[in-house]
Order: structure tokens, then C-alpha cells, then sequence
């Protein structure tokens, strides 16, 4: 996709480095996976990339939405404690950087202790980072989420 056809969407794929710049709050689950490739925790979700405030004579927000594929790496100690109903994640933590056990085999300098808060609990892991990749181009929507259909249903494509 050049950025025409992504309504200036300037990145297709974030990962931990853009960790502080980003935010999932209201981002609805659709889905999740596990080991796609090795030691991989996938979601597949709909990404507020933007939240756009009412104009004069609106009384809500609008938002920017895509379909995104989010891929946690070198996942382990994995705890999923949330309802299986309409799921939305609330905020992503991390904390507590060390040296991953395994380092000398992936390369990786941190792995970090993660939470994904939801409306409905939580999942905690330890993992050295994320992809999270765009499907789309980006929607402007009256709600925070993409038809099920027009979305393309499930999906983990890259």
C-alpha cells in the first residue's frame, strides 16, 4: 500500500520501539493465536490509530481505524484470564527489562514482562517484543470498530 491509498498512514508495521508513541485502548479482539511461527502469541484486532474529536456540531468522537495483525515474539509464561465475550483491550503494560535466558540464540538484548488489561481480565507474559502489522487502509468510523464482514472476518496475514 503507498501512502495514498493508506489515508497517510505513515508505518504498516509498529514493534517495540514504537511502544511509547502507540495505544490500544478500545482496540476489540477479534481473535487470538498461538504459535504461528515459534513461540508466538497473536491477535488479530482493530487499531485506533486515531481518536478525532467532535466538530461543532457533532457530539462524538470519530475514529481511524485498521485491521492489524499484533504478534508478541519469544513468548513464554503465558496466563489468559478473560471472559469469551466481546473483548477489548483497555491498556498494554510492560515492565521489569532483563536479559532474555535464551539470548544467545535470538539475538535479543531485553525481554520485558507483559499485561494486556482488558474490559473483561487480563493476559500476562514474558516476551522480548512485538510486530503488529496493517491489513488495510485505515477507516474513519462514527464507532471504534470495523464491520465483521467489510474487515475481512478473522485473520493473522502479515
Amino acid at each position: 500500500m503507498d501512502k495514498i491509498e493508506t489515508h497517510g498512514l505513515q508505518k504498516l508495521e509498529w514493534t517495540e520501539s514504537n511502544f511509547d508513541q502507540m495505544g490500544w485502548h478500545d482496540s476489540k479482539i477479534y481473535a487470538v493465536a498461538f504459535g504461528i511461527k515459534e513461540y508466538e502469541l497473536c491477535f488479530d484486532i482493530d487499531y485506533i490509530l486515531e481518536w478525532i474529536n467532535p466538530q461543532e456540531t457533532e457530539d462524538h468522537f470519530k475514529f481511524m481505524v485498521v485491521p492489524a495483525t499484533l504478534v508478541f515474539r519469544n513468548v513464554h509464561d503465558l496466563k489468559i484470564n478473560f471472559s469469551l465475550v466481546e473483548v477489548t483491550i483497555e491498556d498494554i503494560y510492560r515492565d521489569n527489562p532483563v536479559q532474555p535466558k535464551n539470548y544467545v540464540h535470538i539475538k535479543e538484548e531485553n525481554e520485558y514482562d507483559w499485561i494486556i488489561e482488558t474490559n473483561n481480565g487480563e493476559v500476562s507474559f514474558k516476551s522480548v517484543g512485538f510486530n503488529q502489522y496493517a491489513r488495510q487502509k485505515p477507516r474513519l468510523l462514527d464507532n471504534q470498530s470495523i464491520d465483521f464482514v467489510e474487515r475481512g472476518g478473522i485473520s493473522f496475514n502479515i
